[in-house]
């Protein structure tokens, strides 16, 4: 049970529906993934939930920005491994998806994560650069590494994900 009292905080935040592939099947991933950026598809209720965004893309490859702090904490006062696996989840995925074609879709099948240095509240801006490896019919398998705006690696991740056409809406 949350306990409340001197020094709680509270965070909130607000996202739109997401749209999903059927209204944009006539996309390239590239198109979509800048359609995101550029604010014409919403981005993925994800990015706020943890505090982080998509900042660029290319062909191959994905960047997000993310600001810690201690909302997301473990119990041993360090920022959770899981914003980190999701942080480069992320950028692994969209990676993937800059590369592929009109209806086609993904989904992360396999991540494998290193944490090589733990986040704090105090760290600073962490950037998230995800590119693609291999881009085939059914999988996908992608590299990312998180940085500190100071330059230091944080964590780094690879991912393979399966390829599929997009599911018919219904």
């Amino acid at each position: 049970m949350a306990q409340h009292g001197p020094g709680t905080r509270s965070r909130t935040h607000t996202w739109a529906a997401p749209k999903g592939y059927a209204d944009t099947s006539g996309h390239t991933g590239l198109e979509l993934a800048r359609m995101s950026l550029d604010g014409r598809l919403p981005e993925a209720p994800i990015c706020g939930t943890l505090g982080f965004r998509l900042v660029a893309v290319e062909e191959g490859g994905a960047v997000f920005e993310g600001d810690p702090g201690e909302h997301l904490f473990n119990p041993m006062g360090t920022v959770h491994g899981g914003y980190a696996a999701t942080l480069l989840d992320s950028a692994l995925g969209t990676a993937v998806l800059t590369a592929l074609p009109p209806g086609v879709a993904y989904t992360t099948a396999q991540l494998g994560v290193h944490l090589v240095r733990p986040v704090l509240a105090t760290t600073p801006t962490l950037r998230c650069e995800g590119r693609t490896v291999h881009v085939g019919r059914t999988t996908a398998t992608a590299e990312a590494r998180i940085t500190g705006t100071d330059g230091r690696l944080y964590a780094h991740a690879t991912a393979t994900c399966a390829v599929f056409p997009v599911p018919a809406a219904g």
